[in-house]
């Protein structure tokens, strides 16, 4: 049984519009409650809200049957601001039971307090928010605050697009490290699987890796010789190549002998397939991880970029080279935003294996099919080509994309127009949407898998949305305040 959200207010229960928020206070969580409380205040937003959240429960489960779970709104609201606020689930669990506003939002009163959350629960029902429902609740925040700060939602929206790299939660990769990862993974998993059913080959499997950690932390600790003479550097390669082929060998033993250990546990009749493909995507990825090895250290072979992997928790994770200065490298995902005048991100997209170029026609085209008065947007050179300035002029008004290399007259006479150079100084101002990503959870994905980096970003855009709606509500009643103190002062 879930519902949305408990319609019966209990003996000291503060309904949410009653909530009072300190309007002096400039951290995040009041600007995100004051968007919350925006939304649920207005009951046709709120209707619509609470549709979408509904979807969240599988059509084929009644509702109405089986235990109590945590309620809908109370989900969204601890997403929101775990991620808002840049937090750890940790910090979430002790937030949400300690924090008297928090507990006040997710329907608490003072007196609940033997009434807290697990920290599993948490994270088992946060997960339950899919990108997509997140979306539409988004567009739903930005016509809110279009209706209440422009002149209704037909106003005219000009919007500028630009990408950024989301880090996943990644170690820097090198060939011995992603090895010792997979040979981790397989040593313990098969041992613990061989403790539970009585196999003794394993018995010290804990031991078995701390000697290949030891071969690791050898090869780890060669440093190839910046000397001058060749004796010594041949010597230090000499014995790095050493190392490595012993280390290799070490691995590709156990990596064997895993194997043949899943075959025996088959044969006796070991029902275990979620664990028997566990252990052997992780021997998958140890045998890769081999041959990638001895064919760059033993046979000189440069690896081909296509052919790495740059975590075997994350393997969705890429090298990306922006070309920033002091960042040589960054390893996650790219993020593509397109933010309108008023600071709304109309739209989003993760992009996997793509590049600017690739995804600047399909951003327009989401964003204008959510938004319709969208009539003009700013990019940067990275996202030019001729096909998507040309494409674009059939879907915009005005399409201030620069050209990359040598400008022709015409494009000049374009360029150098008042109107395209107005935009692209505007332009830059997508980086401090950017930034104030990057500071409200955006610098690092704390979530796994491909599916939990979509939700994570979702979050963060939903969440830095509701913040300016806030914030600007806010900023209103500010000065309304203001207005009134001056009335009466007067």
């Amino acid at each position: 049984m879930r519902k949305v959200i408990e319609n019966q207010l209990k003996i000291g229960q503060t309904d949410i519009p009653g909530i009072k928020l300190d309007l002096a206070c400039r951290d995040e969580i009041p600007q995100i409650f004051s968007g919350l409380q925006h939304l649920y205040t207005n009951i046709d937003l709120r209707t619509e809200v609470f549709m979408i959240l509904e979807g969240i429960t599988p059509k084929e489960f009644d509702a109405d049957k089986g235990r109590p779970g945590m309620d809908l709104w109370k989900i969204l609201v601890l997403a929101i601001i775990r991620v808002n606020c840049n937090w750890d689930y940790d910090k979430l669990h002790n937030i949400d039971n300690e924090h008297k506003t928090v507990r006040e939002f997710l329907g608490h009163t003072i007196y609940e307090f033997d009434q807290t959350y697990g920290l599993q629960t948490l994270k088992d029902n946060i997960s339950l928010l899919a990108p997509e429902l997140l979306d539409r609740i988004n567009q739903l925040v930005i016509h809110a605050g279009h209706a209440l700060f422009t002149k209704g939602n037909g106003a005219i929206l000009k919007a500028r697009c630009d990408s950024f790299v989301v880090e996943t939660d990644v170690h820097y990769p090198t060939d011995i490290n992603l090895l010792l990862d997979a040979i981790r993974k397989t040593v313990f998993d098969i041992g613990l699987l061989c403790e539970d059913y009585g196999i003794t080959e394993w018995r010290q499997y804990s031991h078995i890796f701390k000697k290949i950690k030891k071969q690791f932390n050898v090869v780890r600790k060669i440093r190839r010789s910046s000397s001058n003479r060749e004796e010594l550097k041949t010597k230090k390669e000499r014995l790095l190549l050493e190392a490595t082929v012993q280390y290799v060998n070490m691995v590709e033993a156990y990596v064997n002998r895993a194997e043949q250990t899943i075959g025996i546990l088959n044969g006796m009749g070991v029902c275990a397939v979620a664990r028997f493909m566990t252990i052997e995507y992780y021997v998958g990825h140890a045998k890769r991880q081999i041959d990638q090895i001895r064919r760059r250290v033993l046979e000189d072979e440069t690896i081909p970029h296509h052919e790495k992997v740059f975590s075997i928790f994350e393997e969705h994770t890429e090298w990306i080279s922006k070309g920033k200065a002091g960042v040589p490298q960054e390893l996650g995902l790219c993020v593509c935003i397109l933010e309108d005048q008023h600071g709304f991100i109309l739209h989003h997209h993760v992009m996997e294996k793509q590049k600017d170029v690739d995804i600047a026609v399909m951003m327009v085209l989401e964003a204008k099919r959510k938004f319709p008065t969208l009539s003009c947007c700013s990019f940067d050179k990275g996202f030019y080509n001729p096909g998507n300035r040309n494409e674009l002029k059939g879907v915009l008004d005005d399409v201030v994309m620069p050209k990359k290399g040598k400008l022709s007259q015409a494009d000049k006479i374009v360029e150098h127009s008042e109107e395209f150079i107005e935009a692209r100084h505007k332009h830059s101002a997508v980086e401090s949407a950017i930034n104030a990503l990057e500071n409200h959870g955006l610098d690092r994905c704390r979530d796994h898998g491909i599916e939990g980096f979509k939700r994570y970003v979702a979050l963060a855009v939903l969440g830095r949305n509701i913040q300016i709606l806030g914030a600007k509500i806010r900023q209103k009643r500010i000065k309304e305040q203001i207005r009134l103190e001056q009335r009466l002062a007067a």
